[in-house]
């Protein structure tokens, strides 16, 4: 079988990690890099890091609106694809990439597998929600990470096609854990284990406007007062996404008027994920921090009014704060472990979520069964 995948965007290259391997071992792949993220911090190191097979072609679609990305994908992809003529057509997650590469796709009768299917924020407001539902409503493989994915597919009427397989990204975490374990990091920066917050933002609703990213630096900053004695030495670390400096920067948003917030620029996977072990609490508006987060055993603040993966509230790890600036203080300061005696522990257990580790494989045997 010869397989196109796509992808784009920083999430998608590390997927792209136990998903290129466990489809090269039986089938051909080609590997096209959109270029959605051009940046090197967001693009190259990944593929450097976690040695993945350089891409075959580079869309070079670059920055810009929703609409131009994604009509800058479907141009450039469709003479590719219709040279190739690829037996099916992969695509992950949410991305204005995915939907490009997706609706192409469909147009050609190539089949879509879509990684990461079946997840709702029932907020139709997101565009990466708008985009996860038209692909998958045009997808003939719809590979979900958890049951309840597959259920909101149920709901809307999908059930041909749908498959129960598990994060390919928890794939991907503990097979570069190890390596980010020896990542010395933590002490290059200065930090203390379990001594610090980290912050990550770049979505859109946090970033476009002005207001949500002036409060939720406010409430991060101002959360250090709040903390306990014993805890309030820690102050928090931010690598700062491009989209989100340029935020800054377009809303005169200084780091000097937030002095309890160490400004920094991103950082490669293996190191992310080292920072991210170690830190005292996370704050995010990622969906791939909130389950990395959940994994680590580190608590979660997202500063978001929903999230795709519920199951990590349910379970007790992850708790939502929107942007109001006092909530995410409060969230910071009171939403933290009970002891630090054999690291962290929140309240409740932390059961076993989006499989097992090997849902790259299930992915496979799901287009093999399906697709022939």
């Amino acid at each position: 079988m010869l397989v196109m995948t796509v992808a784009g965007a920083r999430p998608q290259f590390i997927k792209c990690a136990p998903m290129s391997a466990a489809l090269r071992a039986r089938h051909e792949e080609i590997l096209v890099h959109t270029g959605q993220h051009y940046d090197a911090a967001l693009s190259r190191v990944f593929f450097d890091e976690m040695d993945l097979p350089a891409p075959d072609h580079n869309l070079d679609v670059g920055s810009g609106s929703h609409a131009a990305q994604t009509a800058g994908v479907m141009t450039r992809l469709e003479p590719l694809v219709m040279r190739v003529k690829p037996d099916a057509l992969l695509v992950y997650g949410d991305t204005n990439s995915t939907l490009g590469a997706a609706l192409t796709a469909a147009k050609l009768h190539v089949p879509v597998v879509h990684v990461e299917a079946g997840l709702r924020s029932f907020n139709r407001d997101m565009p990466e929600e708008v985009n996860r539902v038209v692909v998958d409503h045009v997808s003939r493989v719809l590979c979900c990470p958890c049951a309840g994915a597959a259920r909101n597919l149920e709901r809307e009427g999908i059930v041909e096609g749908v498959v129960e397989t598990g994060d390919v990204m928890y794939d991907a975490f503990l097979r570069f854990r190890p390596l980010s374990a020896k990542r010395p990091i933590v002490s290059q920066l200065g930090l203390r284990e379990g001594d610090y917050t980290l912050l990550t933002v770049h979505r859109a609703e946090n970033t476009e406007h002005g207001d949500n990213l002036r409060r939720i630096l406010r409430g991060v900053n101002d959360a250090r007062a709040r903390l306990p004695r014993a805890e309030s030495g820690g102050a928090c670390l931010f690598p700062v996404h491009p989209r989100t400096r340029a935020a800054m920067e377009k809303n005169a948003l200084a780091e000097k008027d937030y002095p309890n917030i160490r400004f920094v620029e991103p950082l490669g996977y293996l190191d992310f994920l080292a920072v991210s072990a170690a830190a005292r609490i996370i704050v995010t508006d990622s969906g791939g921090l909130q389950k990395e987060a959940y994994w680590h055993g580190v608590p979660c603040v997202t500063i978001r009014t929903e999230t795709e993966w519920v199951e990590t509230v349910e379970a007790g790890w992850n708790c939502l704060a929107g942007t109001d600036s006092e909530k995410i203080a409060d969230a910071i300061a009171t939403f933290r472990p009970s002891t630090r005696a054999q690291g962290f522990r929140a309240p409740g257990p932390r059961p076993t979520l989006y499989g097992e580790g090997d849902a790259a494989e299930k992915v496979v045997k799901a287009m093999e069964t399906r697709l022939g």
